[in-house]
């Protein structure tokens, strides 16, 4: 028998991983991180990890995988989780996937995009440009030719900015159109997707609190510390969330208050981002959240409604 999969998934800071947990506990299931910055080894407090104790008492996979200084891709993503929930599966456990990156859940259900081979003077030309004149050129660009690609891709995401622009220099079409086409193939596992989602009022709150914490946490000292490694991040450890804006303000570029602001700027726009990318899966069960839900209420009412949850 296939694995059957159950998805948690929602903007950054919704409460996925809380009710991921929650479920877990009450399944008897394990949890695949679907984040594709907890696989970063030392990149705790801004990837929000669970704590070591909860990951001794809740199986969590695809967590600390990799160096920081290593590039992690959507493919070594797919073949890590399909190993593990070859494993989890094999123990006659659950397996729920809990997470926020819409790429790494295209993957996993879809299989990866086979598109052109890479064109190494194409990406260097384009990383260069985007170091001189600004990421922001980039995407702009990238707006123009491929407004769909655009609206899913974060202007901070630039190695996905790149090979969109390149896959659109070396076959004249947009990725997108490309991808679309290629999204036509059979769902690769069996599997249901549970959405959550709040006012932005709520969501933005939410952010803002977050920030707060990770900062109350240690933030600064974690990017230090990983700046200080004899190893250089990689493109995209640098590119995380919080991460990107404390090394500009760590360089002398901004002072600290600046770069938190950035930082809940640029979470809210990635949270439209994802929203934008999770209107594609058009069989998500979502569930509307209030800042008064608690995860024991949700788990409830998830447990309790017919269809929506594979059965105990």
């Amino acid at each position: 028998m296939q694995p059957k999969l159950t998805f948690i998934i929602g903007c950054t800071g919704c409460g996925k991983g809380s009710l991921g947990r929650h479920l877990a506990d009450r399944l008897d299931a394990e949890i695949i991180s679907l984040d594709s910055m907890k696989v970063y080894r030392r990149m705790d407090v801004g990837t929000a990890k669970p704590s070591k104790e909860v990951l001794g008492e809740i199986p969590h996979h695809l967590i600390d995988v990799a160096e920081p200084s290593e590039d992690f891709s959507a493919a070594r993503f797919v073949e890590l989780s399909e190993k593990a929930i070859a494993a989890i599966h094999s123990r006659g456990k659950k397996v729920l996937v809990v997470g926020g990156t819409p790429l790494y859940l295209k993957a996993l259900i879809e299989g990866l995009f086979d598109g052109p081979s890479a064109d190494q003077a194409i990406r260097d030309r384009l990383r260069e440009e985007s170091v001189r004149d600004g990421k922001d050129v980039l995407h702009r660009r990238l707006q123009e030719i491929d407004p769909d690609a655009s609206a899913r891709i974060h202007p901070n995401d630039v190695r996905r900015v790149i090979r969109a622009l390149e896959v659109y220099e070396l076959t004249g079409q947009p990725i997108s159109t490309l991808q679309t086409q290629w999204d036509r193939q059979r769902k690769r596992y069996d599997h249901q997707l549970i959405g959550l989602r709040r006012e932005l009022e709520d969501q933005n709150h939410r952010t803002n609190a977050r920030v707060r914490r990770m900062m109350d946490a240690g933030l600064v000292k974690e990017v230090r510390s990983l700046l200080d490694e004899p190893t250089p991040l990689s493109v995209g450890a640098r590119q995380a969330l919080g991460y990107a804006e404390l090394i500009r303000h760590l360089d002398g570029e901004m002072p600290l208050e600046d770069a938190v602001e950035l930082i809940k700027i640029n979470t809210r726009q990635f949270a439209k981002s994802q929203r934008t990318w999770f209107k594609r899966f058009s069989e998500t069960h979502w569930m509307d959240l209030t800042a008064e839900s608690t995860v024991d209420e949700v788990a409830d009412e998830l447990l309790q409604r017919e269809g929506v949850l594979w059965s105990a």
